[in-house]
């Protein structure tokens, strides 16, 4: 009871915190500014893998925002063996989408590897619906990874498997995310999981980059990514979702791949070809199509 009265105190108090943050910030800015926070995250980790590496990049990431989550809602240890797979099950995944993703980064350019890593959630999207309809939006997302492998010059074939990885990784976190939120509350679940996703990446980072995680400026960098890619953006997307219906957020969501093209542009002067932002168009609007069809389907049936 203890347990659950905390989890509960600690929810109130970020719900506080929300609102007099972000309150007067309309709820379709607050999902924009999530994405360009994480992609230019992204984009500033990529700038300092030729001293720490992907992986210590992302160990470093991982750890980071797993401290800051932590403290804000001190998870219970305690739970049941069911709770404690789910648990397990998500840090794996969360782990395994996040060091694959890096792995890809390091190897071709950011709007590339967004793109194809969002496969994983249009997927899911696609799959789950009964629409015969929705296989328009299928082959649409299939021609734009077609022409990403076509315009722009070769892209390295590692890079776009470590981004079809992380694409399984995320459709496998996005169900596991559903679990997750079936047996934990408040951002506990998240915590834990993001415990856990540390531990899994932590031996290849101390691999690859050894005693330079350690380095002062290696820290601060690790630091400012983490922020910028993982607890700002969950706390914007966060509040938006509490003010906006989810056919909307997964609307807004599909801008991704776009603002990821342009913080690689910006950022990191990856200039992609004419057909590649063409493959990132087809990729968006098949999401934005998936989206749709599959929040109305949804509504159909509850209203059925």
């Amino acid at each position: 009871m203890a347990q659950v009265d905390r989890a509960s105190s600690d929810e109130r108090g970020w719900n506080r915190f929300a609102v007099s943050a972000f309150g007067s910030v309309p709820p379709p800015m607050l999902v924009v500014l999530g994405i360009i926070s994480l992609q230019v995250g992204a984009a500033f980790a990529k700038q300092i893998f030729a001293l720490a590496g992907a992986s210590g990049m992302v160990t470093l990431r991982l750890a980071f925002a797993t401290l800051v989550l932590l403290l804000v809602w001190r998870p219970s240890l305690r739970m049941n063996r069911r709770t404690a797979l789910v648990v397990l099950g998500y840090g794996v995944v969360l782990g395994g989408m996040n060091m694959s993703l890096y792995q890809a980064l390091e190897r071709i350019p950011l709007g590339v590897a967004v793109t194809i890593e969002f496969l994983g959630p249009l997927s899911v999207a696609v799959l789950g619906s009964r629409r015969k309809t929705d296989v328009v939006w299928a082959v649409l997302a299939g021609l734009g990874v077609l022409l990403l492998s076509q315009g722009g010059g070769q892209l390295d074939p590692v890079g776009i498997a470590f981004a079809l990885l992380a694409a399984c990784c995320w459709a496998c976190y996005i169900l596991m995310g559903a679990k997750l939120g079936d047996h934990t509350s408040g951002g506990s679940g998240l915590a834990l999981g993001m415990l856990v996703a540390t531990a899994v990446v932590v031996p290849f980072g101390v691999t690859e980059a050894g005693a330079v995680l350690l380095r002062p400026e290696v820290l601060a960098v690790g630091l400012v990514v983490a922020l910028m890619s993982s607890v700002i953006p969950y706390s914007l997307e966060l509040e938006a979702l509490r003010r906006i219906p989810q056919r909307v957020f997964g609307v807004l969501m599909s801008l991704e791949p776009a603002v990821a093209a342009l913080a690689g542009l910006l950022v990191l002067r990856e200039a992609l070809g004419a057909v590649q932002w063409l493959a990132i168009c087809c990729v968006v609007v098949a999401s934005v199509g998936a989206t749709r069809s599959s929040r109305t389907e949804v509504d159909s049936s509850d209203r059925a």
